[in-house]
């Protein structure tokens, strides 16, 4: 079985460097693990494609030091191309995640192969439309948010006229009943979000600062773990 069909986002880490408080990004990832996280995000808008190969590398060192190469999905948001290079580096990388604007997503599924993850984000005030009607053979999952403004991603969710659109809970329930993929929900999510968001029928919460910027990763990592399952059970 490949991880593609093995694939859990319920506690899904999205981390890069300008993320982790100065921490190696291999630390704070492994402490997501030992936490309970399940699928890992290496994404950056600073750091250059050689970079993100070495934060690739780190990230896929702390998965395979946990054992747990064949259950949590490795993935590089938006850089096919750092994904193919760490490949051929001998990275497991298991997939990328892009955005309706990026790459499309058969091309994605064409070069990470029919085991590999392919993740898409679509802009808020479309999710809904777009799940309804879009062929989405190629995509295991979607990203959608944000459920709160978020610093690291002030541009999440901002529509053509700039203003903010958050995606509300019973936005959120809508979206897990009509999708045919399973969706991971963020975007300033806290521990305090985790039992309403489990109860919409989402599949996950994949958080940034909530971990990569906690004084203890795993603590917290774990409280959040503890919240979903505490909830989605």
């Amino acid at each position: 079985m490949s991880i593609r069909d093995n694939l859990d986002i319920s506690a899904y880490l999205v981390i890069g460097p300008e993320n982790t408080c100065g921490r190696p990004v291999k630390q704070v990832v492994a402490a997501a693990l030992a936490g309970g996280f399940t699928c890992v995000q290496v994404r950056s808008k600073v750091a250059s494609a050689r970079e993100l190969i070495a934060y690739t590398r780190e990230a896929a060192e702390a998965i395979a030091e946990a054992g747990k190469s064949d259950e949590v999905a490795l993935l590089v948001d938006d850089r096919l191309d750092v994904v193919l290079a760490a490949r051929a580096q001998g990275i497991k990388v298991d997939g990328v995640h892009v955005g309706q604007k990026d790459i499309p997503v058969d091309v994605c599924r064409a070069y990470v192969g029919e085991d590999g993850v392919v993740g898409l984000s679509a802009r808020a005030d479309e999710m809904l439309e777009y799940v309804k009607t879009a062929d989405v053979s190629d995509v295991d999952y979607f990203g959608v948010g944000p459920l709160h403004p978020t610093q690291t991603k002030p541009d999440c969710g901002v529509d053509s006229s700039g203003h903010l659109i958050v995606k509300t809970l019973s936005d959120i329930e809508e979206l897990s009943r009509v999708s045919p993929v399973p969706i991971v929900v963020g975007g300033g999510v806290k521990v305090a979000d985790v039992p309403a968001l489990a109860r919409t029928g989402a599949d996950g919460f994949f958080v940034v600062s909530a971990v990569c910027g906690a004084d203890d990763p795993q603590a917290a990592a774990s409280e959040l773990v503890r919240a979903w399952e505490s909830a989605a059970n």
